[in-house]
């Protein structure tokens, strides 16, 4: 029988031997992921001191302009240099390095479900869904604005799908709710949708206060007793360059007053916000995140903390921001191994600038959760559904992200090499020339040998063709909405649930005068 003869007889043993495999893909939810590798570095030690030191540079000469009188009378007490005419507050280098010395380097937020408690820090990899999208898009209604139903959606998704150690805050912006009031019916999303850790919206003292209060209820504890056993996360920006606004602060400040995680993430675009150089950006991204983290800690010692990076670069085309590009993994290794330096958890984002989710997207966001898995970040943001710059959450995307985040997992799995793993035994009793297909060795392990994809379609081109020719994008309309529609709503004791809506119809009225 000649080569050609032979390969179609074994590509039916093969779909034969698919045939006996499990059922299909595994949604259990991801387990806590440690990375076991060494960091990838792209800097030299003298480099990332040299970035460090240009930091404090910034802080001690030109200093963040702080919009809030409040956060600049706590600065002025602990001995930064405050200039009330032009709200410039400059930071000597030995004070912000006391400050963040009470900085905690790994730190745990409780989840409603104890087994899905949010460890930051360490080797220990989160991902984390879109955030911030005012759109919302997929293949049968298209992009447009969103809403609470798709905000739900969303949430439902990704629970059902078990990609995501925590949710986002914003998943996408509920445009059909009242401005002052909608972050209520967020949080009650979060808490109603899924079991697992939430942020609360990054700008605001209500929207920070309300959190607060709704995650105590929903943990039965006091908002004292949650301040020692903190539940939240906030991601939230710097007004870059070297500015950042009265909302954001106060929301900053009331979140590290009661024990709650920041995470801190200047918006430091390249060439636009920030300087044109990779270093120079790393230099004020690194200055505006020590400014806000050191601010945290004196309002309370020991406030969990997350260094953000978001350093990207622009299209000098036309000034639209660019992700997913050589520029960004660069930023991304390196400002893994600042916070490293500056012993501070790092957070990283999956993102990138395509407008639809095809190759463009697939790739640019491989390359960035390549950037922030192997920098050794701890928690990546945007790695479920994020889609044209962040301007869109996209439904489809979710399922391809997900693809790629059950990979990821798996290729962090320890592998096995016990001395039946080394198969000698097995390759003795195989003749020369035969095949594994039969081997006991396989049979005995045929079922879960391999990871099984959730999109990814391993068919023959023509069995594909004859099931309908379709796309990974257009099968990932029916995965999502497969999703949606198992998903099952996480135990909640009905108490809290009761608490939870007349607490959220008692604020909506106070904040409406209702």
């Amino acid at each position: 029988m000649s080569d050609g003869e032979a390969q179609p007889a074994l590509g039916r043993r093969r779909e034969r031997q698919r045939g006996h495999r499990s059922s299909g893909p595994s949604d259990a939810p991801l387990p806590r992921l440690v990375n076991r590798w060494a960091p990838l570095e792209i800097l030299d030690a003298e480099q990332v001191e040299r970035i460090v030191d240009a930091a404090y540079r910034v802080l001690e000469e030109g200093g963040l302009e702080i919009r809030s009188a409040r956060a600049r009378e706590v600065y002025a007490r602990y001995g930064g240099m405050v200039d009330e005419a032009t709200q410039i507050v400059r930071l000597g280098r030995d004070v912000v390095e006391a400050h963040l010395a009470h900085a905690p380097e790994r730190f745990v937020l409780r989840a409603r479900d104890p087994a899905r408690d949010l460890h930051v820090g360490g080797n220990v990899v989160n991902f984390g869904p879109v955030a911030g999208a005012p759109h919302i898009t997929d293949l049968e209604k298209g992009r447009r604005y969103g809403d609470i139903a798709a905000f739900r959606d969303i949430i439902k998704v990704v629970h059902r799908l078990g990609i995501v150690h925590w949710q986002g805050g914003v998943v996408v912006e509920p445009v059909d709710l009242p401005v002052p009031t909608r972050h209520l019916d967020m949080y009650l999303a979060h808490i109603e949708c899924s079991d697992v850790v939430w942020a609360a919206r990054g700008v605001g003292a209500p929207q920070a206060s309300d959190a607060i209060a709704m995650s105590a209820i929903e943990h039965g504890m006091s908002v004292e007793e949650l301040a020692e056993r903190p539940t939240l996360l906030t991601v939230t920006n710097v007004n870059s360059p070297r500015r950042v606004d009265e909302e954001i602060l106060d929301g900053i400040m009331i979140m590290a007053a009661h024990g709650q995680c920041v995470v801190i993430t200047p918006f430091t675009l390249m060439g636009a916000m920030a300087p044109v150089t990779l270093a120079g950006s790393l230099v004020q991204q690194t200055a505006e995140a020590l400014a806000i983290i050191a601010l945290c800690q004196m309002v309370r010692r020991g406030a969990p903390c997350v260094m953000g990076g978001f350093t990207s670069n622009v299209d000098m085309r036309t000034g639209s921001p660019a992700f997913g590009t050589p520029e960004f993994v660069h930023a991304t290794l390196a400002t893994a191994q600042i916070g490293r330096r500056l012993r501070l958890p790092v957070r990283a984002s999956a993102v990138n600038a395509s407008p639809t989710v095809d190759a463009q997207a697939t790739y640019e966001t491989a390359f960035s959760l390549h950037a922030c898995i192997m920098s050794h970040s701890h928690l990546i943001n945007h790695a479920a559904g994020w889609l044209e710059g962040g301007l869109s959450a996209s439904m489809e995307k979710i399922i391809v992200d997900a693809e790629m985040l059950r990979g990821w997992a798996e290729i962090l799995k320890p592998v096995s090499f016990n001395d039946d793993d080394l198969g000698v035994e097995a390759i003795k009793a195989v003749a020369a020339g035969g095949h594994f297909f039969g081997s006991p060795h396989t049979l005995a392990r045929y079922e879960t040998a391999f990871y099984r994809p959730l999109l990814s379609d391993w068919s023959s081109f023509e069995n594909w063709r004859d099931a309908g020719g379709r796309s990974a994008t257009e099968r990932a309309l029916a995965l999502w909405k497969k999703a949606r529609d198992e998903w099952t709503p996480p135990p909640l004791d009905p108490a809290i649930r009761e608490a939870l809506h007349a607490y959220v119809a008692r604020r909506a009225a106070e904040i409406t005068g209702a």
